[in-house]
């Protein structure tokens, strides 16, 4: 039997046990006798940050970098529902995460109680799974199935609410090794049968294309989808999330795809006749009108999930099973084949991909005196020699950092993709910046995005978190103000920022390092002064061009094969 230990005590045990490293947290009155026990150990460290939904991107940008589970605590209440936002993004995109609420003691459960919310109803829509602890004799067991489910089949986040009495109450101590849930039993290894007949599809194809997202960088399955693609010679996209999963410098990758990828990656999607899907769900920024998408293809999905397949696209070949598992029975397959790889500059599908890569998709004005923020993303892309961690918020700078930093590794790209929350960039790259304390963490973002968790610039100090910030600022909320322009006849309502900081002095206000860089001329300079504090959490805010736009875009209604293209590309589809 096990050491006789009171609640508090037994999760403090328990996160030891499961090997965390970092909590991210908040305190308040019903997670006090927690916080207590957090004061009198040493191994699980507590991150204090000034807002709780700072505590779950934070978290969420510990888990994407590392690949293990972020973990937050907060209290009840209003440090619940802070969290939702947080618990949301890391929902959509697949996140490893464990969320402890507290709560009221149980005999005060829906009374009405100071600072109670019903945690588990609230959060029931954006979690894996969530659960509420009532007796102090299933906590320990309940914390050992969170981190399983969180981590284990399609990961995501998981809440665990956790009344206060419950925290002091005592029990008999045992952390389980291993759990057995009945009715959650995830399938890794894809169906054999399944696994030749897409092969084959895929020896066949005349224009095939390997289309990859999140899963592969989730599924650590980079290597695997890096030996697939050269076995075969094929053409390769990512989607936004599945950024790093191939290398971006790869001769056989053709860019990102989607609403802001460019024309031979959309180009080469719409026109395949063999498409295989991995690790994507099809999203429709990535696919544009559906009834558009891919009209030749024959289509391969492989995903984690059996509830992503066929859910907004209908496949020929579905493949349940991990990412890496499944591109290593494939390429056992193709290596019995004996399948010659297509020549880059002998096949005629790549012929037409060169054609169309031709048409200059990502140019801007690279002799403008105006700040272009596309030369800004450039430049940190040379001076880091794309070896940083970046982390954005959402938006057109989210856009441009996508297009113009080539990202060859996973996991060096971390960003909000499936709910587009603005204010994730900083917090997300606290985690990061923990997660690897001597890496180059540049958080790429827009001033509208910025001041959104502007106060965990205190946390960044306290812990001595060297951050580079990029700041993008053209006084706009720029996405918005785009499709103000293209589609609301230049109509700008409420997106224009007409009342912000001084970034250089909020910064300094801080305690961090400010700069202001207002000439094309000064980029780089700023930008290597800045790297060069490797102590030193610098802002650099840079006054960009507040009429630039982010094309390629295809706008709503639209498939693949019609995208606008900048002005003055030289093509009949431009987007005045």
């Amino acid at each position: 039997m096990g050491k006789k230990l009171r609640g508090a005590e037994i999760f403090v045990q328990a996160l030891k046990d499961e090997g965390v490293e970092y909590i991210f947290g908040y305190p308040g009155g019903a997670v006090l006798h927690i916080y207590d026990e957090l004061f009198k150990q040493s191994a699980v460290k507590h991150i204090l940050v000034r807002h709780e939904q700072g505590a779950t991107h934070a978290a969420d940008g510990y888990a994407r970098a590392t690949g293990k589970p972020g973990v937050v605590l907060v209290t009840s209440g209003p440090g619940a529902t802070n969290c939702v936002t947080g618990i949301a993004t890391a929902y959509m995109d697949s996140i490893p995460m464990v969320v402890f609420t507290g709560q009221v003691p149980t005999h005060l459960i829906g009374n009405d109680a100071f600072q109670e919310v019903d945690a588990v109803g609230i959060t029931r829509p954006c979690v894996k799974h969530n659960f509420l602890v009532e007796d102090v004799k299933d906590l320990a067991a309940t914390i050992k199935k969170a981190f399983y489910l969180a981590t284990t089949g399609r990961p995501g986040p998981v809440v665990v609410d956790i009344p206060k009495d419950v925290t002091a109450d005592s029990t008999e101590y045992y952390y389980p090794q291993n759990v057995e849930i009945r009715s959650y039993k995830p399938v890794t290894r894809g169906h054999p049968g399944q696994i030749r007949k897409a092969v084959q599809l895929l020896l066949s194809a005349r224009r095939p294309m390997i289309y990859t997202g999140g899963g592969v960088v989730i599924d650590n399955a980079a290597a695997e989808l890096a030996e697939f693609g050269h076995l075969l010679g094929f053409p390769i996209t990512n989607t936004l999330m599945g950024l790093g999963a191939y290398p971006a410098t790869d001769k056989q990758f053709v860019g990102m795809l989607g609403m802001h990828g460019t024309y031979e990656a959309n180009m080469a999607m719409h026109h395949c006749d063999v498409l295989l899907a991995v690790g994507a769900r099809f999203d429709d920024r990535v696919t544009g009108d559906l009834a558009k998408f891919c009209p030749e293809a024959k289509i391969i999905h492989v995903d984690i999930d059996p509830s992503s397949i066929s859910k907004n696209v209908p496949v020929d070949v579905p493949i349940v099973g991990s990412a890496r598992e499944v591109l290593r029975e494939m390429i056992k397959v193709i290596k019995e084949a004996k399948f010659k790889p297509m020549s880059r500059k002998g096949d005629p599908w790549w012929k037409q991909i060169d054609e169309w890569a031709s048409v200059d998709c990502l140019r801007y004005d690279r002799k403008s005196k105006v700040i272009k923020p596309q030369y800004v993303i450039e430049e940190l892309y040379a001076l880091t020699r794309g070896d940083a961690y970046i982390t954005s918020d959402v938006g057109q700078h989210q856009m441009w950092a996508a297009q113009y930093y080539k990202f060859d590794q996973p996991r060096r790209w971390i960003n909000s993709g499936g709910l587009g929350t603005m204010g994730f960039g900083l917090p997300a790259a606290m985690g990061v910046q923990l997660g690897f304390p001597k890496a180059t963490v540049c958080c790429v973002t827009g001033e509208a995005s910025l001041v959104m968790c502007i106060q965990e610039l205190s946390t960044c100090l306290q812990y001595n978190l060297p951050i580079k910030i990029i700041n993008l600022n053209n006084r706009y909320m720029g996405m918005v103000r785009q499709w103000q322009e293209f589609f609301y006849d230049r109509r700008y309502s409420h997106s224009y920022m007409d009342a912000l900081p001084d970034f250089v002095k909020l910064a300094e206000a801080f305690g961090h390092v400010g700069m202001r860089v207002e000439k094309t001329s000064g980029v780089r300079d700023a930008l290597k002064k800045a790297l060069a504090m490797k102590n030193k959490l610098v802002l650099l805010d840079f006054i960009t061009d507040q009429t630039e736009n982010v094309y390629p875009m295809i706008a709503a209604g639209k498939g693949h094969h019609e995208m606008h293209l900048a002005p003055g590309s030289g093509t009949n589809r431009e987007l005045a």
